[in-house]
């Protein structure tokens, strides 16, 4: 607890170094406790600081002891919960929410309730501690669930599942993990099948060039997009599967794209698919297919994509317009090889296997789907999960609403095709490959904004990625 409490003093003091006042809100449990652990060392650093409690409950032995010590302190005014609707907040000052963290099991009660929704409507930065007060650790919330509204939130080691998925994550702001030094050795020990990607797993991951390789080092890529009008999605998914290093690059297209294709990716060698549509697909066995970005769903590009598929063995990644095509025929699914990456978002994951009720049943169907079918499952939002055929998760945490914008799920296929036939695994692949596409997304807000960035910012951003993990 008192660990909990010396890495949030830290970090409230460098984030609101101009405020004055703090109004911390503590339960009675032990995040209260830490609560009251945090005003005792905020006040003896130079803070003016209020406490509010409710009065009426029984407080865990760590929390009452914390209690306690404050209580002893003159200059730290303590109210009760009922207090706050009338009291006169400060401008210059922060809320700190300390009612619940992960410990909670049961509804907050009317008065809890009522608090929470008057905090929500006053107009102070306000910090939560451990995670938003009412939301659950790792579970749905139901409609009549009331809950703390945080700016900032301060948790502690390991993510909270809830903070990754949107209908829970939207009450938690901007999140910071920050470490409290928890036994090494049960961390290792801890069984869990969600993780999430991190800095660490990326640099285990990534492979460093050797000076004394070729271009058939680096596998031989065959992007197959486009169609009459959305050739841009082509050029897009090349452009992506040549910054994040192929050694050969083939784009697959009707011939109305060849003149945009060859003047846009000269890199990149053309294979004729047709005239303003896929008619066929013949595509060598030595190369990593990436399909769909606007492939289009006309009866002859349908039949010839489903034919091709029947005649695939090797893993591929598969987006788009070549998920609905197999949306469309379900019998399908099971002709995807085995440790094939799709990348669908929650629409197209939808008309492939069914409607949820929420983003954590979404998941849970793609552990099943996955683990049945033996392939990896991309499934993009805004922190995007990758499901494994051994039903573990990985959640991204690079990118950014910025790359809300249509042409950056086509720039994912051709990073992570790219990856795929550098002879990264599928699992490898796709994981490094969401990272990747996130951390630039990152950069090229940080440098256009998110309303005007681009997928192609993103897409010239990736050099300074590897630049950085070189």
């Amino acid at each position: 607890m008192q660990r909990v409490a010396d890495s949030c003093v830290n970090w409230i003091s460098n984030k609101f170094k101009e405020k004055e006042n703090f109004y911390i809100f503590c339960g009675n449990g032990n995040n209260g406790g830490g609560g009251f652990a945090l005003a005792k060392i905020m006040y003896h650093n130079g803070f003016d600081i209020t406490v509010f409690l409710n009065e009426n409950e029984n407080f865990s032995k760590d929390a009452a002891s914390n209690l306690k010590k404050i209580k002893q302190i003159s200059g730290i005014d303590i109210f009760d919960f009922n207090d706050a609707a009338t009291f006169n907040f400060k401008e210059n000052a922060v809320i700190i929410d300390a009612v619940f963290g992960t410990g909670l099991n049961r509804r907050t009660n009317k008065k809890e309730v009522d608090l929470i929704t008057f905090l929500n409507g006053v107009k102070l930065p306000k910090v939560s501690i451990d995670m938003p007060s009412g939301l659950l650790a790792d579970q749905m919330i139901t409609d009549q669930t009331v809950i703390f509204k945080a700016d900032e939130t301060l948790s502690f080691q390991f993510w909270k599942k809830t903070f990754l998925h949107p209908e829970t994550g939207i009450y938690c702001g901007k999140v910071h993990i920050l470490d409290i030094s928890l036994s090494e050795e049960f961390i290792q020990d801890e069984i869990t099948s969600d993780y999430v990607i991190d800095d660490l797993l990326i640099h285990r991951i990534y492979k460093t060039r050797s000076e004394f390789s070729h271009k058939g080092n680096f596998g031989k890529t065959t992007i197959i997009a486009g169609s009459f009008g959305r050739v841009g999605a082509a050029v897009l998914a090349v452009k992506a599967a040549l910054k994040t290093g192929s050694g050969l690059t083939f784009v697959h297209a009707p011939k109305c794209g060849y003149e945009i294709l060859q003047t846009s990716c000269p890199e990149a060698i053309y294979l004729y698919g047709g005239e303003n549509h896929h008619d066929r697909f013949q595509i060598d066995h030595d190369t990593v297919v990436g399909i769909g970005p606007s492939l289009g769903i006309n009866t002859d590009t349908e039949s010839a994509f489903l034919d091709f598929l029947k005649s695939c063995d090797q893993p591929m990644v598969l987006d788009a317009d070549a998920l609905n095509i197999i949306s469309r025929h379900s019998q399908f699914l099971a002709r995807i090889p085995e440790n094939s990456i799709i990348t669908p978002h929650p629409k197209e994951f939808e008309r492939l296997f069914g409607i949820t009720e929420n983003s954590f049943d979404r998941v849970e169907l793609a552990r099943e789907k996955a683990a049945e079918l033996g392939i990896y499952i991309v499934l993009k939002d805004h922190h995007t999960q990758i499901i494994t055929p051994e039903k573990d998760v990985f959640y991204n945490i690079t990118g950014n609403s910025g790359m809300a914008k249509g042409g950056s799920g086509d720039a994912l296929l051709g990073i992570i095709t790219s990856l795929l036939a550098q002879n990264y695994s599928s699992k490898d692949a796709a994981i490094f490959g969401v990272w990747l596409h996130g951390k630039a997304g990152d950069l090229a807000a940080e440098k256009f904004s998110k309303e005007a960035m681009l997928p192609t910012d993103l897409i010239n951003e990736l050099g300074m990625v590897f630049k950085s993990l070189a």
